[in-house]
């Protein structure tokens, strides 16, 4: 990474992305479907907003944000978010996006919302830049209010009070109303009222008691790095062992798990770390950044899934624990969502080139742009802060329907429907075969016979599929354009004045999803994108 793209990723930490809250829910490995390399079946959709920049409340699929950043959940379902650039706290609840705290009150020169600091009613308040968020069992709501380096909270009654921080940019322990912060960009709250606070530009983890008492939790990083010639700037280190000797970079995400310990995006360093609060350890849960030789600002990112001590990230922020044990991470500047479980990190949501986007679809072809955070709701679900298409993205699990039979016999399932047929399918030569006049009728295809050539033509929008009877290969015929054959090891074939076609060959050369769901022997045919 050359200077300047350090400085501008610098700047892009300390004003942009947050990190997560902790949450329980169904297990994703546990209830999910899974295909054939092992990758979990999802779902990504659009849960709220335009993709446009704005503040418009209102209905979901109506409403418009400024970079969405940190995003929890309440004890009663609703969904909170920090709308980082319109300087205030949103919440999504029965389908509608209102006001939660902070006041949208004036413009600068280029038409843009100004924060600003001021405790109250949620109505009258004011926030600059926030951030990571986290909720109490209680209904209490803490904020990073990262543009005025103080720690926020949210009663039920909808007051704002300042429970730490003077406003100051600095790095001071002790009473609340005297501790300063330096551009924090997430906490995470325990059962006992402590509130752990990732304050980024300290490169520190620091705690706030319930009686107010600010505390830094590691040692200090005193490493410089010379960023142009002659301009040197403070960097993060990195050490595990003792936490009150252990070292992070850039801290952005934390989430607590269900022995109450602390899991810590650990930005710069391309790590996710694990603080062990009751032994007062730290150590590397994931990540493979070689953070031991680091001279620069940040440990080069990476991506790579497998086992988690080789996994390499980009910038990871936002975390959220599940029931399961595993912890779900906005892999930020890989435009992905990874997952932490049992020693192992996956990929659940996101191109695998990393390219962003805006576009819904199934996990590999569903695309991001900077996630921030993710929170995981009780269905099992995840929702992600799409930071920079302004929206608030949900990813599913894949579902077979409720009405699938529960017997032995082959079965077609096409998105979230069960495809009935007049004729069973059936496994030939270890293929699924399928009667092929139900099929196009579920997918919309007109279906024709060219008895000189004994083919089966399939077609739709000007794209012909052409199969052969008792011949293998398949051909794609676009209009105006000569048709290339594929080979294939299994042909169609007549029986009982019905026409059966391999449902594998043809659904894939249409842009379909093909898995096998042995336990229910099921055929699963999802729709890539939208």
């Amino acid at each position: 990474m050359n200077k300047a793209m350090k400085i501008i990723a610098l700047s892009i930490l300390a004003s942009v992305i947050a990190g997560g809250t902790g949450a329980s829910a169904a297990g994703l490995y546990a209830d999910g479907l899974r295909g054939a390399d092992h990758q979990l079946l999802l779902q990504v959709t659009t849960y709220a907003g335009t993709g446009d920049m704005g503040n418009v409340n209102g209905r979901t699929n109506a409403a418009q944000f400024r970079l969405p950043a940190g995003i929890a959940v309440k004890p009663d379902g609703a969904v909170l978010f920090s709308d980082s650039r319109n300087h205030q706290i949103r919440k999504i609840y029965s389908g509608l996006v209102t006001p939660y705290a902070g006041i949208y009150y004036e413009m600068d020169a280029k038409g843009f919302p100004i924060g600003g600091r001021l405790d109250g009613a949620s109505d009258l308040s004011l926030f600059s830049g926030p951030q990571g968020i986290a909720t109490d069992a209680q209904g209490n709501v803490y904020v990073a209010d990262t543009g005025n380096h103080s720690i926020r909270k949210i009663d039920p009654s909808g007051n704002v009070s300042t429970i730490a921080g003077d406003g100051v940019l600095g790095k001071e322990d002790g009473p609340g109303s005297k501790a300063r912060f330096n551009s924090p960009l997430d906490v995470a709250v325990a059962a006992d009222g402590t509130v752990y606070v990732a304050d980024t530009l300290n490169h520190a983890i620091r705690s706030i008691s319930p009686s107010g008492q600010v505390t830094t939790l590691n040692a200090a990083s005193v490493r410089a790095v010379e960023v142009s010639p002659g301009q040197a700037a403070p960097a993060g280190d990195f050490a595990d062992g003792a936490l009150a000797q252990a070292k992070f970079n850039e801290p952005s995400g934390l989430a607590l798990d269900g022995k109450g310990n602390l899991y810590v995006s650990d930005a710069g360093n391309q790590r996710i770390r694990y603080i062990d609060l009751q032994q007062g350890t730290v150590t590397t849960a994931a990540g493979s950044g070689k953070a031991e030789a680091l001279k620069d600002l940040y440990v080069p990112g990476g991506f790579a899934d497998g086992e988690a001590l080789n996994a390499a990230f980009n910038f990871p922020l936002g975390l959220s624990v599940t029931e399961e044990g595993g912890v779900v991470i906005a892999d930020s500047q890989n435009h992905s969502i990874r997952y932490l479980l049992d020693g192992q990190v996956s990929t659940l949501a996101g191109a695998p080139d990393q390219t962003t986007g805006e576009a819904d679809g199934i996990e590999g072809y569903a695309q991001l742009h900077r996630p921030t955070d993710v929170a995981v709701l009780e269905d099992g679900s995840l929702l992600v802060s799409d930071a920079y298409n302004n929206k608030i993205r949900q990813i599913r699990p894949f579902r077979l329907p409720a009405n699938l039979p529960d017997d032995t016999n082959v079965k077609v399932v096409l998105d979230d429907k069960w495809i009935e047929f007049d004729a069973l399918p059936e496994i030939g030569n270890g293929r699924t075969m399928v009667p092929v006049r139900a099929i196009t009728e579920a997918l919309g295809y007109n279906v024709t016979f060219d008895d000189a050539a004994r083919a089966v033509q399939l077609s739709k929008d000007g794209v012909t599929i052409e199969l052969y009877i008792d011949r293998t290969g398949v051909k794609r015929i676009e209009q105006g354009q000569a048709g290339v054959e594929k080979s294939t090891d299994a042909a169609p074939y007549i029986k009982q004045d019905r026409t059966y076609v391999p449902v594998r060959f043809f659904a894939e050369e249409i842009g379909l999803d093909v898995e096998w769901d042995s336990k229910t022997r099921t055929a699963i045919l999802r729709t890539t994108g939208k």
